[in-house]
């Protein structure tokens, strides 16, 4: 059955998570669907991206106006349509007969109860099929290698055009322009039936019956039920519970045990923290021991332009100041190509703070000796009381 608000229980989307905690789920139909900015604009980047393909290839298509519609997006779109256009230019080469489709509703009953989705971008010829996801988002870094969504798209595709094309390779890409990552992960059409036969018809029966074990892992982080999951709660109480004020006693294996949980551990605190003040702040909830208050807040004018005006009757006139606007702002204004002839040589890139990161990152490694050198002390003269 679909969820309250219309929406599939299990959706491609949300595969990554159902798939190694089933009954999280079921569990999800408790809380309301609340659109957040970033999907709304992913929405609105969807549309977009896909008029400028339509428009490309001279199809029909009307313009869609969105209030999220900016000159960054305006960019990004550029770059989804110009690499969805060249991975079909050159799949044509080889087999004219190469089709493109956008926005390609699929049924997945095959393999999901209930199971339906839309793939951004297919391209397809006799040998091989190319499934393109957008994402639009910045906040997490999206790999295509053993993606569950975008395998079950794929799926959804084999569904639904294997009768009339011979493909025996999937390619499947995730663009996610804004944090410059293009993905691609190759399988054969035999490895991905198996992975739906043994891997995720079973878990997807599991999931929709509400079936199997809660399990706590990086996919909590989007579930709608992460902040009172009481699975979740008990296995970050288990790792608060280590004695973190004594490092010193830890050996180092142990360490190296808690690092990979601790981004868990300060997530789920402060999801923790964000439903109880939600709670109090909107429907009036009152947990014993605290109460609310207003925090710290800073002055602001009323009304500039009489405050200007005040200041100047008063005989105050060095009252402005003006700063250079930002590389971003700068870009956006001249446009990139102008601003790289302009400026390109008086722009740098300074390296980032170093921070620890999994094996699985893709940035390049820090020697330890050039982590020491930017970790050296800065020597002070004179007194050290001073």
């Amino acid at each position: 059955m679909p969820t309250p608000n219309g929406h599939a229980v299990l959706s491609p989307s949300s595969s990554h998570r159902w798939l190694e905690c089933p009954p999280s789920a079921r569990l999800e139909q408790k809380f309301k669907d609340q659109p957040s900015e970033a999907s709304l604009q992913g929405t609105a980047a969807h549309a977009l991206g896909e008029h400028k393909i339509l428009r490309a290839l001279k199809r029909r298509s009307v313009r869609p106006v969105s209030t999220y519609d900016d000159d960054e997006m305006e960019n990004y779109t550029d770059s989804y349509r110009d690499y969805v256009l060249e991975v079909y230019e050159q799949e044509k080469l080889s087999n004219p007969e190469t089709n493109i489709y956008l926005e390609v509703p699929l049924d997945l009953q095959e393999y999901i109860p209930e199971g339906r989705g839309t793939s951004d971008a297919v391209i397809i010829s006799d040998h091989c099929m190319h499934v393109i996801d957008l994402k639009y988002g910045t906040g997490v870094l999206v790999e295509a290698k053993n993606n569950p969504q975008l395998m079950i798209y794929s799926l959804g595709v084999y569904q639904r055009f294997n009768t009339l094309y011979d493909f025996d390779t999937v390619s499947m890409t995730i663009f996610q322009p804004r944090v410059d990552n293009i993905d691609t992960w190759e399988i054969s059409v035999e490895e991905l039936l198996t992975w739906a036969n043994d891997i995720l018809i079973p878990a997807a029966r599991r999931a929709f019956a509400g079936e199997g074990e809660f399990q706590c892992g990086k996919w909590c982080q989007f579930c709608k039920a992460a902040n009172r999951c009481r699975k979740r709660a008990e296995e970050q109480i288990k790792l608060a519970q280590a004695d973190f004020k004594r490092p010193p006693l830890l050996s180092d294996h142990e360490v190296e045990e808690f690092l990979p949980k601790l981004n868990d551990l300060i997530k789920w605190a402060n999801d923790l923290q964000e439903y109880a003040l939600s709670a109090a702040v909107n429907n009036g909830k009152t947990w014993k021991g605290y109460k609310l208050v207003h925090g710290r807040s800073i002055r602001k004018y009323t009304d500039e332009g009489k405050v200007a005006e005040a200041a100047r009757n008063a005989g105050y006139t060095d009252i402005y100041k003006k700063s250079l606007i930002g590389i971003t702002e700068m870009e956006k204004l001249m446009g990139k190509a102008t601003f790289k002839e302009v400026l390109g040589s008086l722009v740098i890139k300074p390296e980032g703070k170093l921070t620890l990161v999994p094996e699985s990152d893709k940035r390049s490694a820090v020697s330890v000796t050039t982590a020491k050198d930017d970790f050296k002390p800065i020597e002070k003269e004179g007194n050290e009381n001073e």
